[in-house]
């Protein structure tokens, strides 16, 4: 896969190197020349240029990469990169840093943003997942579908606990698709049973959220009353 990172700085440093440790191809663009450090991740390609010009995303040859990842730490430039890498380049993925949570609400397909990050979101989100049992978080917004990735961790009192599965008539629009126990991570099936402590992770539609956490988190002695 071939990524492109608008935004050299050290978030768009360490994105490529994870990258480039998952074997993908990357380049590394950005228009301040004390931002191209190629020692620092040498196995990507640099491009000293301005993202937010077509000329520059022209040498870049955008139209063949398959994500364009904007890092920058100005949310208008991340916009403008996002809405060219869509509709002039018709790039498949493209993925945009929030700086400001007062911006989150324009980060979405009319500025051609697939997956918006807000920093300070995902760290609070990571913050209530840590200590939350039994309430529902929310770790990631997607813009098409209305759909967010959600947690829960199963309470000991829940109904749910030692239920499999495929016996649970879950939420319209929602899907189960991680369970984790422990240092395991498991790809649930229909005869997996839930346990008290398990990290679930669901796709659910946000008008969803309320009813899947109504539903996990419900006592055994208001299910048998």
């Amino acid at each position: 896969m071939r990524v492109a990172i608008a935004g050299a700085g050290a978030v768009g440093r360490s994105i490529a190197g994870e990258l480039l440790e998952n074997g993908h191809e990357v380049l590394l663009i950005d228009k301040a020349p004390t931002a191209i450090s190629v020692e620092r991740v040498p196995q990507a390609e640099w491009l000293l240029a301005d993202a937010c010009e077509i000329t520059s995303l022209d040498e870049a040859a955008l139209q063949r990469c398959n994500v364009v990842i904007a890092a920058t730490g100005d949310d208008k430039v991340n916009l403008v990169v996002s809405l060219l890498a869509k509709t002039e380049y018709g790039v498949p993925r493209v993925v945009a840093r929030v700086n400001n949570p007062k911006n989150e609400w324009l980060f979405n397909e009319s500025w051609g943003v697939d997956v918006a990050v807000s920093t300070p979101r995902l760290m609070s989100a990571l913050v209530e997942e840590a200590v939350s049992v039994g309430d529902l978080v929310r770790l990631l917004r997607f813009s098409h579908g209305d759909a967010n990735l959600v947690e829960l961790t199963l309470p000991p009192e829940s109904a749910l606990a030692g239920t499999q599965v495929g016996e649970v008539e879950w939420p319209e629009d929602t899907s189960l698709v991680t369970i984790i126990r422990g240092t395991r991570v498991l790809t649930p099936t229909q005869e997996d049973s839930l346990e008290a402590g398990d990290e679930l992770l669901f796709v659910a539609a946000q008008a969803r959220e309320e009813q899947l956490e109504d539903l996990l988190s419900v006592r055994r002695e208001d299910a048998t009353s």
